[in-house]
């Protein structure tokens, strides 16, 4: 059996941006036109409500994608597999400016169903957000979004209707390092469900 580590000793630093594991997705931008599409990758973004559904991303303004999510209100949240580690990493270390991410890292984009925004035919789930609002915060800024549409990879989808996102093998992000998320340990709720009875024989 492994040896339970100890935890209960603590350094105490100054505060920062320590919050991980943390989701890393490739948020899409732009409506092909005016601004032409292009991905960022985010490591801060989250739910932040649930009627109605409601996300938050939060962008440096200096960021090429932050004038499109701006000015036209939308973006896509296109969540990556672990196979796509190289490019979601790529998609942040280079400008939009210089290269076209999409065409350069060979992805396959559409216009979202209700937002202009790309969505990635690569990435098995996706989420189509309008800015309900935007808050400047200093280094970045927040923009909280309704989730107006879902787009989900028919692959996962059992038979009898259930979204199998276990099966997609999805990457989270940790200071500064990727991580394939592991097994299964459980699912909501399941500390407190009540366990089957005893079997009632005749």
């Amino acid at each position: 059996m492994e040896k339970t580590k100890d935890f209960s000793r603590k350094a105490v630093w100054p505060g920062s941006t320590q919050l991980a594991p943390v989701p890393v997705v490739l948020v899409g931008s732009g409506d092909g036109e005016k601004y032409p599409w292009n991905l960022v990758t985010i490591a801060w973004a989250g739910t932040v409500n649930s009627n109605p559904p409601m996300v938050s991303i939060s962008v440096r303004p200096e960021r090429h994608s932050f004038p499109a999510i701006r000015e036209l209100g939308v973006f896509t949240v296109n969540i990556p597999p672990a196979s796509l580690a190289k490019t979601v990493d790529w998609c942040g270390v280079v400008s939009g400016r210089d290269h076209d991410k999409i065409a350069e890292q060979h992805l396959t984009a559409v216009a979202g169903d209700k937002v202009c925004a790309p969505v990635l035919a690569e990435c098995p789930l996706v989420l189509e957000c309008k800015v309900a609002q935007s808050i400047d915060l200093g280094s970045h800024t927040l923009f909280l979004a309704e989730v107006v549409a879902v787009q989900a990879a028919e692959e996962l989808i059992d038979k009898s209707g259930k979204f199998r996102i276990d099966d997609a093998g999805l990457l989270g992000y940790a200071h500064g390092h990727y991580y394939e998320l592991g097994k299964c340990l459980g699912h909501f709720g399941y500390s407190v469900r009540k366990k089957p009875g005893p079997t009632i024989r005749r």
